[in-house]
């Protein structure tokens, strides 16, 4: 194995690896399938979330504190799209197994900072939500612009603080043995576990991470609409409560979308096949930004109205200059 770098270190000689090998999907039958099903959703995604950042942008009546959230979210999902999977098929459909230890590392940070933003801005629209239905009189004052993009510049923060720390934390063990990952793209808990030396400073942080960016959000969310369905029950009448939940039901979906699978994977990751959970947790991982935006254009009448308002401009911008093109 060809070295970078060598030195003592706990008796122990120091060892980082040139290159990682990325073994995910080989030998998973009929795999070349589940690629073409990648790009599929990889266009969807970039297609769907650029839609919503367009017209988020060219919409002045959508400058709400709300959609500056769902801006955010839409860019956090394009930058995850375009992280992971391109590389993932480059690395499984072109047999570029082998990956330098520095881009390993920068795959990593760009792709766990995307996927800790999910989560956070899960938290951003779950608090949005929360005041608007709880305090409908007040909740233009209360969700101020400059409360939304604090708590964005926050989790940003968060997260690449996290991330950062994870990948500090990985320039420190030594790879004296395998450079193999487990995983479809260089995944921090199947990477330190291929330490030498002491994981035990890694495996305290991957789990202090999970609980912050997993459970510390999945908490707030189900405690918010604790709140919400209080609120809710002090409506008088059935078609108001109806009227002001389904201002919920595009968030609860992402919120499903996002946990869900993850869950599910963790949960019964050590009684399926080996193959199984990698498809499931890529699934999981490449799922939500192609979704997020379908649901918020179809579920959010703001976004379809603005559409409509878009389409219909560009139309008349295009027949206003056929009218008077000379002949």
């Amino acid at each position: 194995m060809a070295l970078i770098n060598s030195a003592a270190e706990n008796n122990i000689t120091f060892v980082r690896p040139a290159y990682f090998i990325i073994s995910g999907f080989i030998g998973i039958p009929n795999i070349r399938y589940y690629f073409v099903f990648l790009c599929f959703i990889y266009i969807l995604a970039v297609v769907g979330n650029t839609l919503v950042i367009i017209v988020i942008t060219l919409d002045h009546m959508l400058r709400s504190p709300k959609y500056i959230a769902v801006f955010n979210l839409a860019f956090t999902d394009l930058l995850s799209s375009c992280a992971l999977v391109p590389k993932v098929l480059d690395i499984f459909l072109f047999n570029h197994y082998h990956i330098s230890y520095n881009d390993c590392l920068t795959f990593m940070f760009f792709c766990f900072t995307s996927i800790f933003m999910q989560a956070f801005n899960l938290v951003v629209l779950s608090f949005d939500r929360v005041m608007a239905i709880m305090y409908p009189l007040h909740y233009q004052m209360r969700v101020t612009h400059k409360l939304i993009l604090s708590l964005i510049a926050f989790f940003w923060l968060l997260a690449i603080t996290l991330i950062l720390i994870a990948v500090g934390l990985l320039t420190r063990l030594s790879f004296c043995q395998s450079v193999i990952i487990q995983s479809y793209y260089c995944d921090h808990g199947p990477m330190y576990r291929l330490g030498c030396n002491d994981v035990t400073p890694n495996y305290i942080f991957a789990v202090l991470t999970i609980v912050l960016v997993l459970g510390v959000p999945l908490a707030f969310i189900v405690g918010s609409y604790c709140c919400i369905g209080y609120s809710l029950s002090k409506i008088s009448t059935f078609r108001e409560r109806v009227k002001a939940f389904k201002t919920c039901t595009g968030h609860l979906s992402l919120v499903a979308i996002y946990f869900l699978p993850v869950i599910f994977v963790y949960a019964f990751g050590r009684v399926i096949h080996p193959n199984a959970r990698i498809i499931n947790l890529s699934i999981a991982t490449v799922l939500p930004p192609m979704l997020n935006p379908i649901i918020y254009v179809l579920q959010t009448q703001e976004i379809k109205e603005s559409l409509r308002r878009l389409l219909k401009a560009r139309v008349q911008a295009k027949l206003e200059v056929f009218r008077f093109k000379p002949l």
